[in-house]
């Protein structure tokens, strides 16, 4: 009890000091002082007068949204005794692993410099920053030559990092009897069985309303949809991000989920936000940096040849870029394994104010939201709570490492026959679901399936249904995946999911499977 006591204790002392330095610190001071202007502050009850004005006129309510954000953010803290790294990551060889990465993809990133003769960062010649002002809204019609810049990592890259992580406090001999597991992720992690997930993911059964779903034995779609509309349009009146959280586990409808993911996000887009967005893209005007190319090139292979994306390309340029300016994302470093690589500007090196850091998916988020600095705070809000754990090695449930062991665990567990028949073909189905993971399937699902997906991650606050969704297409093409021979076949069976509905495949792989 008295550790459960300490912890909240922390945990307080923690949310207080990181709102004190917030917008809606000042913004709640200045209220309390507007309020004692009003006839019904008497001097005599004056703390809960003004408890009661701040209730009334709503800044309680958006006072409860930061600290629940703040909750949906930051792990629990450790114990007092725990060294700081302890936060980002508990265990020493997973640390290890992640700075031997960040190693090679800074070594990659440096050797590209030296071969290009281009330096990391450096500032724009004026006439550049004025023709890049210029075009900030017409950047998909540049056209630079990119042909000598490479890719730092593919996601098999990273995939192979992964399959070699060995837990050095298990000997080798006992490692692959680990629960008897023959896939490619050797690491003994704890995971969730089906029976566990079905309760977590309760919400999704077979006899709740789901949207999504074109039939349901219970209630007719249509006054399931009517009802859930109106529901959502009371959680959006009522402006509690809790409620929201809770009600996006049914899915979003399409008009209300802007609003009910900024809800969420605890994002209102106030003036202030809109001057450091405008203050990010003078960032980019003003300085080049090399990972402005590798986004260039990145967008033209993948959402410029999409048909559902390649209408964002302006938008794309400019969140990513503004993203990669953007030091307030360095504050999830202090929950997430990895350290942010730095880099300094050519002929400033070791002058702190001269350090440029390199953060490490967006495009979806465009369907949603069309005003350049809100879409920006959703999308950095949606990498620091949840994406960047795809890009990082850690042993958080979350985290690719556990989604890789989940994906494989639930796979071997429940439908054996498929996956010994892949294994055998070489076709490791890690190999192929991998990709989607890392990309929270962006890119593979039709768009509207990629956002009711993602509502749910939204709504449980977790990354798990993804490597539960790759299972569950494993279920659903497994006749086919049968009769394969080779991983060319195999890959061929899943090479599309864009006609792929995502709510029924979770619902009969979690709720239909025999335990």
């Amino acid at each position: 009890m008295l550790d459960q006591d300490s912890g909240l204790s922390l945990t307080i002392a923690r949310i207080v000091q990181r709102l004190k330095g917030s917008s809606l610190h000042s913004q709640l001071e200045r209220q309390a002082r507007v309020s004692l202007h009003k006839p019904e502050i008497k001097l005599e009850s004056l703390k809960e007068d003004i408890k009661d004005f701040l209730k009334t006129s709503g800044w309680e309510k958006k006072l409860q949204n930061a600290v629940y954000s703040e909750l949906s953010v930051f792990p629990s803290p450790c114990h007092p005794a725990a060294p700081p790294e302890h936060m980002k990551e508990p265990l020493a060889y997973m640390r290890k692993a992640q700075g031997s990465w960040e190693k090679r993809i800074l070594k990659s990133l440096n050797s590209m410099c030296t071969e290009l003769s281009i330096p990391l960062a450096q500032k724009r010649p004026l006439s550049e920053q004025k023709e890049l002002l210029n075009k900030w809204n017409e950047m998909g019609t540049d056209e630079p030559d990119l042909s000598l810049f490479r890719p730092v990592y593919a996601p098999k890259d990273f995939l192979e990092v992964l399959m070699n992580l060995r837990n050095p406090n298990y000997e080798n001999g006992e490692q692959p009897t680990f629960r008897n597991h023959l896939g490619l992720i050797q690491v003994p992690l704890k995971v969730k069985d089906i029976p566990e997930l079905k309760e977590d993911f309760s919400e999704l059964g077979l006899n709740i309303g789901q949207l999504g779903i074109d039939d349901s034995a219970q209630v007719p779609p249509e006054f399931f949809e009517n009802e859930h509309v109106r529901v959502g349009q009371k959680v959006l009146a009522e402006q509690d991000s809790a409620a929201a959280q809770q009600y996006v586990r049914q899915g979003c409808p399409t008009a209300l989920r802007a609003d009910l993911w900024a809800l969420i996000l605890n994002i209102s887009n106030q003036p202030e936000d809109i001057l450091y967005y405008e203050q990010l893209k003078s960032n980019v005007i003003q300085h080049d940096l090399l990972v402005d190319s590798l986004i260039y090139k990145d967008v033209k292979l993948t959402a410029s040849n999409d048909d559902y994306y390649f209408v964002f390309e302006d938008y794309l340029y400019q969140v990513l870029l503004c993203f990669s300016r953007d030091t307030s994302v360095l504050e999830h470093f202090a929950y997430s394994s990895a350290t942010p690589p730095k880099s300094y500007i050519q002929g400033k090196l070791g002058m702190e104010e001269y350090a440029v850091f390199y953060p490490p998916n967006v495009a979806p988020l465009c369907f949603l939201y069309h005003e350049p600095s809100k879409l920006y705070q959703i999308f950095r809000e949606m990498y620091v709570r949840f994406f960047f754990r795809l890009h990082s090695i850690s042993s958080h449930p979350s985290g690719i490492v556990s989604l890789c062991l989940l994906f494989e665990t639930l796979l071997q567990t429940h439908l054996p026959q498929l996956f010994y028949h892949l294994r055998e073909i070489g076709a490791q189905p890690l190999r192929i679901s991998f990709k989607w993971m890392v990309r929270a399937f962006s890119g593979y699902l039709a768009t509207d399936q990629l956002l009711l997906l993602w509502d749910r991650i939204l709504g449980y606050n977790s990354l798990e249904i993804l490597a539960v969704l790759a299972a569950a297409v494993f279920a659903f093409r497994a006749v086919n995946l049968m009769e394969v021979t080779s991983l060319a076949a195999a890959e061929a069976v899943l090479a599309d999911l864009s006609t792929l509905k995502v709510m029924p495949l979770l619902q009969i792989f979690l709720f239909a499977t025999v335990t």
